[in-house]
């Protein structure tokens, strides 16, 4: 029984992993489908690559992830919890029973709480007359207020992201010696590793009292310190020299690149109406590119969407809200998994909306995507885009004079004096 249910919400959060991969695909498949049917519109090998097969595919994700959100997640914590109802024979079809009813009740008192909020909200004919219309009113409406939800998790994950790019990157890459006595620096890191070993692997008496959990910790942090300082030792110099930087350069010109294109939109959003984010109603795939600078701005707008994505789940990560949801390795319970389905679905189905309210691409949303209200709201989209810019240059500012302090610190070695703290006391006290 055990195996079957684990089984059922693997394959739940499995399938809900795949509808994100696929809501993060979607605009660069489209940007890049339109660019090909520009290129060869008359090429009898990629007829297939339409119109109607991007619209599909846009209606497709928009459905899966609308299914996976309100049903299969909700399904997948609650079949985890559940035990069957008291009294019934415990088994798999038990607790399915348990699960469907909680989620019927659950359903039930979001749908009542949409009705009173649209009926306050929307007090006219019409509005009375959509309020028993599921289909083409409450799921939109209900979409809208979860993609409202994700935008405005991306505002605040996507600049502590971009920030945070650049730390990310340097734990990975071998960073070059400015200043620094790298020798030396491992000579005291294998004395300081070796005199903890000591400690801990000595029976003595008097060292009996020391706290054996916090010495294993550092000796595990040195350990790793050790190792890294292995490798900039054994990195060849083009290794060393050459490939940070140029890691550290291509990160700050994409950042550079999205604040920049988002403070132009913010002086179109002024001039032109064109520049709201609103969904296309007739198709022009193959008719017109999307970037003032053909195929190559086209590239640009596509490396932009992923790299802004991987900052938003950085930056998710990183937050002090959600680090709790950081899954790590053989220690991941099937909630937290869940959790993580949940939000990482969230960010990716917003990406699209979240990247043409940023003017980083001029692809208007497909299908239901842009039948979101708030998207035709001017004041909204406006703040949103000065919000992004400031909180962006903020974050980046912020970040690249502490670590211009902590860099030179470390170069010059002040962080391995030990300043002693002297107490003045006043000649009136004895």
């Amino acid at each position: 029984m055990d195996i079957a249910v684990f089984l059922c919400r693997l394959w739940m959060c499995t399938f809900t992993l795949a509808v994100s991969v696929g809501a993060v695909l979607l605009l660069p498949f489209s940007i890049i489908s339109n660019e090909v049917l520009l290129s060869l519109p008359h090429n009898y090998y990629i007829q297939w690559l339409n119109g109607s097969l991007i619209h599909g595919l846009w209606n497709l994700v928009f459905l899966f992830s609308n299914l996976s959100l309100i049903f299969l997640m909700p399904f997948a914590y609650f079949f985890t919890e559940a035990e069957g109802f008291a009294g019934s024979k415990k088994g798999v079809m038990s607790r399915v029973y348990e699960t469907s009813v909680v989620l019927l009740l659950l359903t039930l008192l979001v749908f009542g709480i949409l009705w009173v909020a649209s009926a306050i909200v929307d007090d006219d004919a019409a509005g009375r007359e959509s309020l028993y219309d599921l289909w083409e009113y409450y799921l939109p409406y209900l979409y809208s207020g979860i993609s409202l939800f994700g935008v405005l998790l991306l505002l605040f994950c996507t600049p502590l992201g971009l920030s945070r790019m650049f730390s990310v990157t340097g734990k990975l890459l071998v960073k070059p010696r400015l200043l620094e006595n790298l020798e030396e620096h491992l000579s005291c890191t294998a004395f300081e590793e070796a005199a903890i070993s000591r400690k801990i692997s000595t029976k003595a008496s008097c060292w009996l009292n020391l706290n054996m959990e916090a010495l294993q910790k550092r000796l595990l942090a040195i350990k790793s310190h050790r190792i890294t300082l292995e490798m900039r030792r054994k990195a060849s110099p083009w290794q060393r020299n050459l490939v940070y930087p140029l890691a550290m350069l291509l990160l700050l010109a994409l950042t550079g690149i999205s604040v920049l294109i988002v403070c132009f939109h913010i002086l179109e959003l002024l001039i032109d109406d064109a520049a709201m984010p609103k969904g296309m109603q007739d198709s022009r795939l193959g008719k017109v590119s999307f970037s003032v600078f053909g195929p190559f701005g086209a590239a640009v707008q596509v490396v932009l969407i992923f790299y802004l994505m991987a900052a938003s789940v950085v930056g998710f990560y990183s937050s002090p809200f959600f680090i709790r949801l950081l899954p790590q390795k053989h220690n991941t319970t099937m909630t937290k998994i869940i959790g993580n389905c949940v939000s990482l679905l969230v960010l990716s189905s917003a990406l699209p909306v979240f990247s043409r309210t940023l003017g980083i691409t001029r692809f208007d949303l497909l299908g239901d995507f842009g039948r979101s209200n708030w998207l035709g709201n001017f004041y909204l989209i406006f703040l949103y885009n000065i919000l992004f810019a400031g909180l962006t240059t903020l974050c980046l500012v912020k970040k690249f004079t502490w670590a211009m302090q902590a860099e030179l610190i470390r170069a010059f070695g002040l962080d391995r004096l030990s300043l002693p703290v002297t107490r003045i006391r006043s000649q009136g006290k004895a």
